[in-house]
């Protein structure tokens, strides 16, 4: 009897021999390899991309536009149509008395508001850092100021440091001193404008000094308790001396913010001139002024860049200070 093709032999005991597998699973497990190893090598580039998209639309792009704006003379009404200028719009700013009268403005706000708000921020970090009761809820109010809007914030200040009808008026009015036209005046407008940054401000720096504060070793406060330190002693022997890089970081941050300071200042007396006679106006309201009132967009983006190149010198400031600090705690 003739055997089929699709029986097999019998009796050999062997099993059927099968023909070998084809390359086609090999290549297969290699192209999935390269998939991985692709997915692997740029799906990080993937995910920060949409950030430098963003940061290039309005980032990048606004800022070498008024870059390339501030060397024409360019007019609101048609920003298309540019004039070359060179550098007219920057040597026109220091014949500018505005100019002077809004960086002295901003200066000393910037003082006014970030040395208290600084000290109390600290101080309000140093008593969290003990074991308090509510220490949560705590922490929970001290944000809370951070995250009001500002017009809010700037509209409840502006009604308390009213002239006839405002809070803290009445108040003088109890201690027996007369009002104060809070606006008007020079060094007051400047005050009001200033504690409506404090309270902002100075609830968010005081979580950031606390987390600072944690990071301290204990060690250091059992030695220096076991040297007969008092409390003051070691908060100002060592937390200060630890918290130093924290506090170079908050000055910086701080001074950057007054530097950059527009909302407050704006909404404080509802006029981008910053009161009658420009007494709290700052650079912010004044780039504000030239470029969406006076329509020189030219001039406007001249300041802008002048902003620009204060914080550069203040980031190289942060930078030498840091490296300066760096050394001497490594010696």
């Amino acid at each position: 009897m003739t055997l089929s093709r699709t029986e097999p032999a019998t009796g050999s005991g062997k099993p059927p021999v099968r023909p070998a597998a084809s390359g086609g699973g090999s290549r297969a497990e290699e192209r999935r390899s390269r998939r991985y190893r692709r997915d692997a090598r740029w799906s990080p580039y993937a995910f920060i991309a949409p950030f430098f998209l963003f940061f290039a639309a309005f980032g990048l792009f606004p800022l070498l536009y008024t870059g390339w704006a501030s060397l024409h003379n360019v007019s609101l009404h048609d920003p298309t149509h540019m004039e070359w200028a060179g550098l007219h719009n920057f040597s026109r700013l220091w014949e500018d008395e505005f100019f002077w009268n809004a960086l002295r403005n901003t200066a000393t706000i910037g003082v006014l508001s970030t040395v208290p708000q600084l000290a109390m921020a600290l101080g309000l970090a140093h008593l969290l850092n003990y074991r308090l009761r509510g220490s949560m809820f705590f922490r929970v109010v001290m944000l809370t100021p951070y995250a009001t809007s500002v017009a809010a914030a700037t509209l409840v200040f502006a009604l308390l440091f009213g002239r006839d009808y405002g809070m803290i008026n009445w108040a003088l009015g109890l201690a027996g001193f007369d009002h104060v036209d809070w606006e008007n005046g020079t060094l007051t407008s400047q005050i009001a404008v200033s504690s409506i940054v404090i309270w902002r401000w100075t609830g968010y720096n005081t979580l950031i000094y606390l987390a600072a504060m944690q990071a301290v070793p204990d060690d250091l406060y059992e030695s220096a308790a076991l040297d007969g330190a008092s409390r003051w002693q070691q908060f100002w022997h060592v937390t200060i001396p630890s918290l130093r890089p924290t506090i170079l970081f908050t000055v910086v941050v701080s001074t950057i913010g007054a530097t950059q300071l527009f909302g407050e200042p704006l909404l404080f007396g509802g006029s981008q001139t910053g009161g009658g006679s420009h007494q709290y106006q700052t650079l912010g309201l004044y780039l504000y002024e030239q470029g969406w009132f006076n329509f020189h967009l030219g001039r406007a983006s001249a300041i802008a860049w002048t902003m620009f190149l204060i914080l550069l010198v203040i980031g190289l400031a942060n930078w030498l200070i840091a490296r300066r600090l760096q050394r001497s705690s490594s010696q």
